[in-house]
């Protein structure tokens, strides 16, 4: 596949949040006052070097990632869409995401969003009571949640929301009645992720202390099979192994990533794959916000030197991401994409063992993780790649 015929998605990184939430290891940052006008300025210009480096390219999809990027001003991400539209045609449908926290001023701000272009959300709930936001460190409560859940279904045809389960000191039953309510508020696409304790942050060094005790390992994986079997009865089965949805209703820009598509990675920190000249880049921007808006104010972009992904790691890479997908992966789409049999990237012994162990399918046409497989998905892939 050249850089002339594969799709392209975009993913827009907004760097800046209210305040940093004590689990988050994204790349977010807080700073009293933001110069919307030379941040707009230097999205649009990142966006031309990008074109330079793509060519012709047909939009799949558009999102704005963060970070908290509902703070952005709407006339900033009106402006991001209208360069990608003249820079590449953005075809009419295309989603284009933006993700957003629940602040009654952020809620307020949707329909000049949609009118900027935006045609979907993603609510950063994370969770529907009072006192557990407050020990996620959310600067917003449980009112103000449901509240920007519903004027996210009245403004937008399509939302989504997130929530995040097996937090501290929640039991089976807590997060049962906390998603029986989720899946009563009218969205088609949960985020359902479970709490887990990253190296770098504040929650790292409390656990380490023993100052936040999570649910054991048997209620986290009671609560994980609680949420298929809920979410599939409601109409919303999982695609993805913290996504469910109804159908047509995925997100069709991370299908793009788990797929094994290109997309381009513009603003402080954002990552990408490019197909240029025939050739799969893995592409990544300065991560430090003031870094990356001199660089492009001197260059044009804020990347550091593209690395070649060679046949093999792109094979690995595929594989690795398609076995999240619950439609797992084609072989001859994965043969096509990558150049490469999926029997080149696994080993067949460990294969044929997760096979019996009710771990992992494999048809002939299609290869994929089972449901058990999917809940121990970290373990599974270790195990198939070695």
């Amino acid at each position: 596949m050249t850089n002339a015929t594969a799709p392209l998605a975009v993913y827009v990184h907004w760097p800046f949040c209210a305040k940093k939430c004590p689990y988050c290891d994204f790349n977010s940052h807080v700073r009293e006052r933001v110069d919307h006008d030379a941040w707009k300025d230097a999205y649009l210009r990142e966006l031309e070097h990008t074109r330079s480096l793509t060519g012709v390219r047909e939009i799949v999809s558009v999102f704005f990632g963060g970070g908290t990027p509902s703070l952005m001003e709407p006339s900033t991400t009106g402006a991001i869409i209208e360069q990608i539209d003249k820079l590449w045609g953005i075809p009419q449908g295309v989603e284009i995401t933006l993700e957003a926290n629940p602040g009654s001023t952020e809620a307020d701000k949707f329909r000049a969003f949609k009118s900027a272009g935006v045609n979907r959300v993603s609510v950063g709930v994370q969770a529907l009571n009072d006192a557990d936001l407050k020990a996620l460190g959310r600067l917003h409560d449980a009112a103000e949640a449901r509240r920007a859940v519903a004027i996210a279904g009245e403004v937008f045809d399509r939302f989504s929301f997130d929530l995040i389960y097996a937090r501290q000191g929640q039991t089976v039953e807590a997060w049962q009645a906390e998603l029986r309510e989720a899946l009563a508020m009218g969205t088609s696409h949960l985020s359902l992720y479970q709490l887990t304790i990253e190296e770098g942050t504040p929650f790292h060094t409390l656990f380490a202390r023993g100052d936040i005790v999570l649910p054991d390992e048997d209620s986290g994986a009671t609560m994980y099979e609680l949420t298929q079997a809920m979410c599939a009865d409601a109409g919303l089965p999982a695609y993805e192994v913290s996504n469910h949805a109804r159908m047509g209703e995925e997100s069709r820009h991370n299908l793009v990533y788990w797929r094994g598509g290109d997309y381009a990675g513009i603003g402080p920190g954002a990552h990408g794959r490019l197909t240029i000249n025939g050739q799969r880049h893995a592409t990544r921007m300065h991560r430090a916000p003031e870094i990356w808006l001199d660089r492009v104010a001197a260059h044009g972009h804020g990347a550091h030197p593209f690395d070649a992904v060679s046949a093999q790691e792109f094979a690995r890479e595929r594989l690795m991401m398609g076995l999240r997908l619950s439609e797992g992966i084609v072989h001859a789409q994965f043969a096509a994409l990558t150049g490469m049999d999926v029997a080149a990237v696994i080993s067949s012994a460990a294969k044929q063992a997760l096979i019996d162990g009710g771990f992992l399918h494999d048809d002939g046409q299609v290869i994929a993780a089972t449901a058990a497989g999917r809940q121990r998905l970290n373990a599974l892939l270790a195990y198939l790649v070695a």
